[in-house]
């Protein structure tokens, strides 16, 4: 034989599946935390991208109304205050999240109507020019 063989086939350069799916977070990693956490005998490919993408969007979520209330107290940097308060606000996250509770949070500012002091009419200011008639010595 003269050595003439096909022509080496180079692989395809891999392609993560985040990105094929069009995903930030880690769905290999995803994926093994399923096998390895025993959810279930078997799981899915499917199941990884779809979690990766609800795990994606909530947290995208959450720093959005965070970064709001970051700018709303005129910070630059999301404390867990933040976060806090951007749950809090929110009724679909305040019901998802119901029994978390975030280190470092708080407790959103709530004070009862009772122990308000009620607002008192001040005096009216007259002037004196009004009052003053002219005075001839």
């Amino acid at each position: 034989m003269s050595g003439r063989g096909k022509k080496a086939v180079s692989k395809p350069k891999s392609v993560s599946r985040s990105s094929r799916a069009g995903l930030a977070f880690p769905v290999g990693r995803i994926h093994r935390l399923l096998k390895k956490g025993q959810y279930a005998k078997r799981i899915g490919n499917g199941s990884a991208v779809y979690l990766a993408a609800v795990m994606e969007y909530l947290c995208a979520e959450i720093l959005e109304l965070a970064g709001n209330a970051c700018r709303d107290n005129k910070k630059r940097r999301i404390a867990p205050r933040h976060i806090l308060l951007a749950v809090k606000n929110d009724e679909e996250l305040n019901t998802l999240l119901a029994g978390v509770i975030i280190s470092e949070g708080g407790v959103l500012p709530n004070i009862q109507a009772i122990l308000v002091p009620k607002k008192t009419k001040a005096p009216r200011d007259e002037s004196p020019a009004k009052d003053l008639q002219s005075i001839e010595f």
